[in-house]
């Protein structure tokens, strides 16, 4: 019996077959002809030899072809190796060889990456296939591969241990670790999701732009929707006007999306020109979000809230509810009702209440481990419990606040320094549009916080300027004693801001300034 996700689109069909599961452009694909091309891509792809377990790699823009790519496979019982589309050709190399991909499926935009990858060390892919292009010597088309499928269920036996896909970590430091999620790990996050606050229902409908290959694009409102029978409009890139223009238009009523895309939202000069009334709820994730781009939409009447995920938390932890959105801003909310949630000591032990510590976490949700990497796998699940690598703090009530990732933290002159709590007092400055902070090596204290700015459109801040903002609203310990200037701040394709990459190019000598 088959007990993965891949049994979704074939009860889906069952229940609620005319519905519409996926749009993309003037393309409306209902239920029962996702089950019934999924089935054919499954059965295609096992008569090239992919057996349960065999690896499928997808450089794949957001599009049915992700999806249908992803089901096929869950089908089959093999793993979908879905990868970012900001890599270069030796990354995407690195992911092929690492995941052992007997199958490399691309969009055809990213061809020239995808091809030249292919010719990267201990690479084993024996299958090469093109999605919407022109396939060279060798390499498959996607549709004809699909077509040429029998329209029936494999029948295969799959189980909710059997892993679904590997999700690779973004790689901020170091390179990229494969969180191998299980078919009951995706199931477990559709019920976490559902189970709380307003949920999620069958009528409902949400612009899917945020890219799938990031967990937060697929698991926070993709996957769940398709488990209830509700619609995903695909789109297959992010452009704030087309996005919302797209939400307007298909009277989206939920939507996720990562921070740095709700603040190019707000920058749209016609925004209030869209209608988005039929929204009820807006989520945000995969990042702290700035409060003042929170706040503009509690301003524009819209329940706006807050999340944390992980990839190897498929990806639901927790969010804050919209009764408690404007009480507890700047929270993560409280943990999802099949999670449990802890802050912890260097020694794993609990810490009083409003103490900062590492936040650990477990529940059924919760990845199986890294691939390959049992040593990494080891030292994540110390003692039972997932280690996020989050530091935060826990209230009376149970809701959460993040501090900042373990290794961020900035200690100078001995005294912790988080830089979230410095960035969000900075965000309020008119004329920043992008602030990270970041620890850099100081001979007096050690360590010194440094920002590093993007201004606003059209504004010229001086350091001094914004150091003097800082100081009047920071203990000065915690003030950054030099600012730098960029016009974006370098980002990974899931949103997150690199600091790795932001220490390496600010870290020479400075003098810091006298507190």
């Amino acid at each position: 019996m088959d007990r993965g996700i891949g049994s979704w689109p074939t009860r889906r069909a069952f229940l609620s077959g005319d519905r519409t599961a996926l749009v993309a452009g003037d393309r409306r694909i209902t239920y029962t002809e996702f089950d019934r091309r999924t089935d054919q891509l499954a059965r295609s792809l096992r008569d090239l030899g992919v057996r349960q377990g065999d690896r499928v790699a997808g450089l794949l823009l957001n599009s049915p072809a992700f999806l249908e790519t992803m089901f096929a496979t869950a089908k089959l019982g093999a793993v979908l190796v879905p990868m970012n589309l900001r890599l270069a050709p030796p990354e995407v190399a690195y992911l092929l060889a690492d995941s052992g991909a007997d199958v490399f499926v691309w969009s055809a935009p990213l061809a020239p990456v995808a091809r030249a990858a292919l010719s990267g060390e201990g690479i084993r892919v024996r299958h090469r296939v093109v999605a919407g292009g022109e396939p060279q010597d060798g390499e498959l088309d996607l549709e004809e591969l699909l077509s040429a499928g029998e329209p029936r269920a494999l029948g295969t036996d799959v189980a909710g241990s059997d892993l679904s896909c590997l999700m690779y970590t973004s790689g901020t430091t170091g390179r990229p670790k494969g969180a191998m999620l299980t078919h009951d790990n995706h199931l477990w996050n559709v019920v976490n999701v559902l189970s709380f606050g307003r949920g999620l229902r069958e009528s409902d409908v949400t612009v899917t732009v945020a890219p799938m290959f990031h967990i937060g694009g697929l698991g926070v409102h993709t996957l769940p929707l398709l488990y209830l029978g509700g619609t995903n409009v695909v789109l297959p890139s992010f452009d704030p006007a087309q996005t919302l223009g797209a939400m307007a238009q298909a009277r989206a009523t939920v939507q996720f999306l990562v921070p740095a895309m709700w603040a190019a939202l707000t920058t749209v000069p016609d925004f209030d020109r869209h209608d988005l009334s039929a929204l009820e709820l807006a989520v945000t994730g995969g990042a702290p979000c700035p409060l003042p781009v929170i706040e503009f939409f509690q301003g524009k009447g819209l329940p706006f809230q807050e999340g944390f995920g992980m990839t190897e938390t498929a990806p639901a932890v927790s969010i804050l509810d919209a009764d408690h959105v404007k009480e507890k801003a700047g929270s993560i909310g409280r943990a999802l009702m099949h999670v449990e949630a802890r802050i912890v000591d260097d020694d794993d032990r609990d810490v009083a209440t409003d103490v900062v510590g590492e936040l650990v976490v477990r529940g059924p949700n919760v990845f199986a481990g890294y691939w390959g990497l049992p040593e990494a796998t080891a030292e994540a699940f110390r003692n039972g419990w997932f280690h996020t690598g989050d530091l935060g703090r826990m209230d009376a009530e149970g809701f959460v606040t993040l501090v900042d990732r373990k290794k961020d933290m900035i200690i100078t002159g001995g005294e912790n320094v988080y830089p979230i709590e410095v960035e969000q007092v900075l965000y309020r400055h008119p004329a920043v549009r992008e602030v990270a902070v970041v620890g850099l090596p100081d001979p007096r204290w050690g360590e010194t916080p440094v920002a590093v700015v993007a201004p606003a459109e059209g504004a010229e801040p001086t350091p001094e300027e914004l150091l003097a903002y800082a100081r009047e609203r920071l203990a000065h310990f915690k003030c950054p004693t030099r600012v730098e200037f960029v016009t974006e701040l370098p980002r990974n394709a899931t949103g997150k801001v690199l600091k790795t990459t932001l220490r390496r190019e600010y870290g020479g000598s400075a003098e810091s300034v006298q507190r």
